[in-house]
């Protein structure tokens, strides 16, 4: 079976759906896409600062033989990262200020997609690469511990940061980590303009910390920022590139980091919508528009080939993809903040998620579904 057979809806929806949970992976995916279909122009080049290459299978499906990929029935667990690397900083470390993960459970029946705090305290293995001992902090700080190159400490890199990220969230959630992507914030602005913009439902109202109306960023000034403020009115709202990651970094708002991983769920899944809507399978030259427009600012990482993982993703049924919000409190003595601890509540869905009673669990704890 060709890549051609597949009805466009979905044949694509798992490949939106595998993008930051899966706005990375959708990259990935029409690269191959594309190449499949008869475009040879290459895309989706590492993040800076990475030790290796993407690994994107190049070769054409045979008719006659089993499509890409059918050998994979799960499960299936994907890391999504989004990072601030800020490249115009030399020596800055890359954090991870988006962690989700997407698990399929056996059989690809269903997809679950849920968010780590930023801040959730774990335990970080040792990662003698990087010279670091290990040790209990923040989940941000495995992808910068990680990151550190001995005797290169302007040279940070990306994707080894993501080596020790993938063995903590591992670690923690019991699961194990099949493959997964980085994308930059630079990357996630320049992926929604390509697209031409996304519609979003607002939720709540959200004042901006760093951008004016104007997109400029505020000035810093003692004790934060000043100047007037970018205001997301509660509703539905067309949000260009850096209105988007604006919107899906604040978190100095009502509701806190957890809002933030809610809104960034809601923009994952409205990326999908607008990829689906814009027929993208059908035209090659927008597919190569949008892989050509994330450059360097992306990184696909491993064991099997993404057209593999994408094929094997198009069996999900696309009324099975269910955002998974985890609560949480704040961890610390007195006025001394550590950070996020997931409540018992959360910590029981990623058990039951693991049993393969996740359905069971959400049924009976259904606050926990995100329905906007």
């Amino acid at each position: 079976m060709v890549l051609g057979s597949m009805a466009p809806r979905r044949r694509w929806l798992l490949l939106g759906l595998a993008a930051l949970a899966a706005v990375a992976l959708i990259a990935a995916g029409a690269a191959v896409v594309t190449r499949l279909t008869g475009d040879s122009r290459p895309g989706g080049a590492p993040v800076a600062g990475s030790t290796s290459p993407s690994p994107i299978g190049t070769p054409t499906p045979s008719p006659s033989g089993p499509p890409p990929g059918a050998n994979i029935t799960g499960p299936l667990t994907l890391l999504l990262v989004g990072v601030d690397t800020r490249v115009s900083v030399p020596g800055w470390e890359p954090h991870s200020d988006a962690v989700l993960v997407l698990h399929v459970p056996k059989g690809l029946g269903r997809a679950y997609l849920f968010s780590l705090p930023r801040d959730l305290l774990v335990d970080i293995p040792a990662f003698p690469k990087a010279g670091y001992k290990g040790g209990k902090t923040k989940l941000t700080h495995a992808m910068s511990y990680g990151s550190r190159v001995p005797g290169k400490p302007k040279q940070p890199s990306t994707a080894q940061g993501y080596e020790l990220l993938r063995s903590t969230v591992s670690g923690y959630t019991g699961l194990r980590i099949d493959a997964g992507a980085v994308l930059t914030f630079t990357g996630f602005d320049r992926l929604v303009n390509a697209l031409g913009g996304v519609d979003i439902y607002v939720d709540q109202r959200v004042a901006s910390l760093h951008r004016r109306p104007d997109g400029k960023y505020r000035e810093s000034a003692p004790g934060g920022y000043t100047g007037p403020q970018q205001v997301y009115e509660k509703g539905e709202q067309h949000l260009n590139g850096w209105q988007a990651l604006d919107y899906a970094r604040q978190r100095y708002i009502p509701g806190g980091d957890y809002a933030r991983q809610r809104h960034q769920q809601q923009l994952i899944r409205a990326l999908t919508r607008k990829i689906l809507d814009e027929g993208l399978a059908r035209q090659p030259e927008r597919v190569d528009q949008v892989v050509a427009a994330l450059g360097d600012t992306l990184v696909y990482v491993g064991g099997t080939r993404i057209v593999d993982l994408a094929y094997a993703l198009s069996r999900v049924p696309e009324d099975r993809f269910v955002l998974v919000g985890l609560p949480g409190s704040g961890v610390g003595k007195g006025s001394a903040y550590r950070g996020e601890q997931l409540t018992s509540e959360g910590r029981a869905f990623i058990t039951e998620l693991r049993a393969g009673r996740a359905d069971q669990y959400l049924a009976a704890h259904p606050k926990l579904v995100i329905k906007n």
